[in-house]
């Protein structure tokens, strides 16, 4: 009888290769001699598990709600729940901007940019911080109303309370999923299983996507349960998943394409073979159009390969539209500096959401903008902290060619630091949502920025005269095609006149939450007249729209595709249905809370007008 003793060797050997790969989610390939391997038994931690809910809203990208208020504003997932179990629509709750896909089928809808990684979906953040640090064991998020929309869940191992920032931040995914469709608006305690880490964190972020959703999501709370002592492997609790290890080698296939993303790439180790194969068949054209459909890790894995690779990859053509955003958390000055003599011919950039918690300087921002910004024509700069009066003022003299500047959320750049963007005539798109800019600085880019086409001032509460604002729109600003005016809270009868006169060509404006405009004063009816091209239209929570102000719009805009007019008393269904009558591309009709638009009503216009979603949101 042969010996049993080798096949069980080589059967302890490929149990132990798995638990090492198990255990690789938690310590990224690192045995801690902490770490209790017992056969046949489960080694607890000692301490105690802690629950906590959210302490402080740290950061976001958008919320629906005002910079003055609570209502609806991410600030409402600090502390314990306010809503959960119920369901509805409750103010007390923490609501995104937008929701599904209409603001990208919208005149003010950007183009995407390529290259974004399949496995990167996320379109809005929000992270919270927590008392203790932990190693996390469970995270409960509280969804009160159309739940689904959170994709990602990360960690990070800095401490927002401590009083020494660490030499380097790590971020790690607990959870990460495409976005899904759930079915049903009704509330759910929402818990993924998440993976262990080697560190503990008192900063959880959530990532959202929106895009499947009917309504927007709304979170109550957000539940961290996490132990002081890092927990001990079990092995009867862990047992192996293929799937779990093909995850885990993606992950570190990424991680070593962002880490070669920050050496160097002048490889002199590359080794030079005598041919290229088939490569050398193909026209350099056709080769850097292979290419272009790789991300920029596999850019980083390829030019390692061989001189040849090397040589495409490293082509500034390969980088005329980079978008940084999926890899926010691995970016920082260093990344900037080697990706300078490959970025010399770029037009688009995204940097949103990257560089915060000092990743990238003022300093490491500036020099890379003096080497490749003379050719950019689309910047994205959404939620960068790090950004001040210099970057911008480096950005106006070293960008001469912008088309295009989205500083959204860029809540920390200082009021006087926006009259820099005056200076960049050729600008046609301006997004300002949630920033600080002045009402003097404001007038100034309107009066030498004439070529805009699209401007967003929403949540923009430092504008002490919105009825100035417009009327230089009006007298400057001819082709003003988009305007986002969202939570303006001083625009009257008066700038919207002046706005319709002198601005014909808009397709899309926001009013939504504008409390000063009152329909009686006919400015509705007004812009409904002078603003024939319109497709979009929100006015949300304006209590005074009234059936004479949907009849205009049926009878004028007839283009109209997107109206809002959540919260109105006095629309009936009649005038609804002269509207769907004649604006035949009508595909969003927002009549959540109308008093006089009931369910019943609702049924019966999906019935006869089957294109159009017409949404009625409740409370229960």
């Amino acid at each position: 009888m042969p010996p049993v003793f080798p096949m069980l060797t080589v059967l302890s050997m490929f149990y132990y290769m798995c638990l090492r790969r198990r255990a690789r989610t938690a310590t990224r390939g690192e045995m801690n001699s902490r770490r209790a391997i017992e056969s046949n038994t489960r080694a607890l931690p000692i301490n105690v598990e802690i629950v906590q809910y959210a302490k402080e809203v740290l950061d976001f990208s958008s919320h629906y709600g005002s910079e003055n208020s609570m209502s609806y504003t991410m600030w409402n997932l600090a502390g314990i729940p306010n809503v959960y179990p119920s369901s509805g629509d409750f103010t007390q709750t923490a609501v995104f901007r937008t929701y599904g896909t209409w603001w990208d089928r919208c005149p003010s809808a950007r183009l995407p940019f390529k290259r974004t990684p399949s496995t990167f979906c996320s379109q809005d953040y929000v992270e919270l911080a927590f008392e203790e640090p932990v190693y996390p064991t469970a995270v409960h998020i509280l969804e009160t109303y159309h739940p689904g929309a959170v994709v990602r869940i990360l960690a990070c191992s800095a401490n927002p309370y401590s009083q020494n920032p660490p030499a380097e931040v790590r971020w790690e995914i607990l959870w990460s999923e495409a976005p899904t469709k759930v079915n049903g608006p009704q509330a759910r305690q929402f818990t993924p299983c998440i993976k262990q880490i080697n560190f503990p964190t008192n900063l959880i972020r959530l990532e959202v996507n929106s895009s499947l959703l009917d309504y927007y999501t709304e979170l109550d709370a957000v539940v961290l349960h996490g132990v002081k002592e890092r927990p001990v492997l079990s092995l009867k609790t862990s047992m192996i998943d293929m799937n779990d290890i093909d995850e885990d080698e993606d992950e570190e296939k990424f991680a070593c394409g962002m880490d070669a993303l920050n050496k160097q790439f002048s490889i002199v180790t590359l080794r030079e073979w005598p041919t290229n194969g088939y490569f050398d068949k193909l026209p350099y054209e056709l080769i850097q159009l292979i290419l272009s459909h790789l991300t920029v890790p596999d850019l980083c894995r390829l030019a390692q390969t061989c001189k040849l690779l090397y040589q495409h990859c490293c082509d500034p053509l390969q980088y005329i539209h980079l978008s940084l955003q999926p890899y926010w958390a691995r970016i920082n000055d260093t990344s900037l500096e080697h990706l300078q003599s490959r970025c010399t011919l770029i037009q688009w950039l995204n940097l949103s959401w990257t560089g915060n918690r000092g990743a990238i300087s003022v300093s490491g921002f500036s020099r890379f903008l003096k080497v490749c910004g003379s050719e950019l024509v689309r910047l994205e700069l959404s939620c960068g902290h790090f950004l001040n009066e210099t970057c911008l003022e480096v950005i106006t003299e070293m960008c001469p060619n912008l088309q295009e500047l989205n500083l959204s959320s860029c809540d920390k750049i200082p009021p006087q630091a926006f009259n820099h963007i005056a200076k960049v005539g050729s600008l046609k798109r301006l997004i300002l949502y949630r920033t600080k800019v002045e009402q003097t600085a404001l007038l100034s880019i309107l009066n030498f920025c004439s070529e805009l086409q699209h401007l967003s001032l929403g949540s923009c509460v430092m504008i002490e005269d919105y009825d100035l604002i417009a009327s230089m729109m009006g007298a400057k600003c001819k082709k003003l095609r988009s305007l986002d005016l969202w939570r303006c809270k001083n625009i009257t009868e008066s700038g919207i006149a002046e706005l319709a006169s002198g601005c014909q060509l808009l397709e899309e404006l926001d009013l939504g939450w504008c409390p000063t405009l009152q329909s009686s004063t006919g400015c509705f009816t007004n812009l409904a007249r002078k603003l024939p091209n319109l497709q979009k239209l929100f006015l949300t929570a304006n209590r005074s729209v009234c059936d004479t102000d949907i009849e205009e719009l049926a009878a004028n805009c007839t283009r109209l595709r997107q109206l809002d007019i959540l919260g109105t008393r006095m629309v009936s269904p009649a005038s609804l249905r002269k509207l769907l009558e004649s604006c035949k591309d009508l595909s969003l009709l927002d009549v959540s809370f109308c008093s006089q638009i009931d369910n019943r009503v609702v049924l019966e216009l999906n019935a006869n007008f089957p294109n159009v979603f017409i949404k009625k949101s409740f409370t229960q």
